[in-house]
């Protein structure tokens, strides 16, 4: 079970801020409907991967695009840790959530009929993935796999899949790497932020985040976390270098509760790639930076993750 009672790290409504504004209107001309003959708000929930108010600030642009497009108030949700977002939108409490395909994979496995998956981000080479990659500091001496036999290991969340389930399960099946007895320890951080700060801070002695896997180094790649804590002035990339990534990871699902009209997701596609054509500055905040396109996906899609998720429940299960 998902744990339950986790405390918000901040929600607001959100109000005429952004790249949305110009001289005090809306500049939106993209599908809309009017929601509040179902509900009186809607409710968006962000998965806690970094500062609360870095979250909030950098998604300010999205609120008021969506208050245009369904008529009614907006308001924005962080939490303390994936279990706490999931756990709200399994209980009604959220509209919309980003998850990664192991965190839709675990509300699915807790309840088939919560939500639907309705979108995901299509990277600037066309691929619907993302990369799970494992850094050190550069003036640590860790180049490979090899240098990390008896070093301390740090995951991001245990909801992440590119934080955790990917990596917890490629390293034993391709590397032949004992998680419990290769690395003298291997702990949670806090979220993919937290967890490249350790390693920057020398908590831990390599740590695995996500990224695009293209564009420059220099730059975090196209986008992912180590794109945004460049963007952010957190991160020099000169100060770590990469020693594993993982295969090619589908990208995370927009999903919305099932029990919202099938026109609310529809709304939803069309908001997001209107942002995108129309607000590419806005586009690339919301999106943890630069997109191809934003493209309707089903839960086909997140299959593969769902079995493997599946699995390691049981694994864990009979110990």
């Amino acid at each position: 079970m998902l744990r339950k009672a986790l405390v918000l790290a901040a929600a607001l409504l959100v109000g005429g801020a952004g790249s949305a504004i110009a001289d005090g209107h809306i500049k939106y001309t993209g599908p809309k409907m009017d929601l509040s003959k179902f509900q009186p708000e809607f409710r968006v929930g962000f998965l806690g991967d970094e500062a609360a108010q870095d979250i909030i600030t950098r998604n300010a642009c999205f609120g008021p695009y969506l208050e245009a497009a369904y008529n009614v108030p907006v308001k924005m949700f962080t939490f303390k840790d994936y279990a706490g977002t999931m756990e709200s939108i399994l209980g009604g409490n959220l509209d919309y959530g980003w998850f990664g395909a192991s965190g839709y994979a675990g509300i699915y496995l807790e309840d088939p009929e919560a939500v639907v998956p309705v979108l995901t981000r299509m990277q600037p080479t066309g691929d619907t993935g993302y990369y799970s990659v494992m850094v050190a500091r550069a003036d640590s001496g860790i180049k490979s796999l090899d240098d990390l036999k008896g070093k301390r290991l740090g995951f991001a969340d245990p909801n992440s899949t590119s934080g955790y389930l990917i990596p917890s399960i490629e390293l034993p099946e391709m590397y032949n790497v004992d998680i419990d007895t290769y690395f003298s320890s291997a702990t949670f951080q806090g979220g993919h932020e937290n967890n490249v700060l350790a390693v920057l801070n020398g908590d831990v002695d390599a740590g695995v985040t996500w990224v695009s896997g293209v564009g420059e180094w220099s730059e975090g790649y196209s986008s992912g976390n180590l794109r945004k804590m460049v963007d952010k002035g957190i991160l020099n990339m000169d100060d770590i270098v990469q020693v594993w990534s993982s295969k090619l990871i589908p990208n995370g699902p927009i999903v919305m509760p099932k029990a919202l009209p099938q026109e609310a997701r529809d709304i939803m596609i069309g908001v997001k790639q209107w942002i995108h054509k129309n607000d590419p500055e806005c586009s690339e905040n919301v999106a943890n930076g630069i997109v191809k396109a934003w493209v309707p996906v089903d839960h086909s899609f997140y299959e593969v993750v769902v079995k493997a998720r599946k699995a390691k429940i049981e694994a864990k299960k009979k110990g």
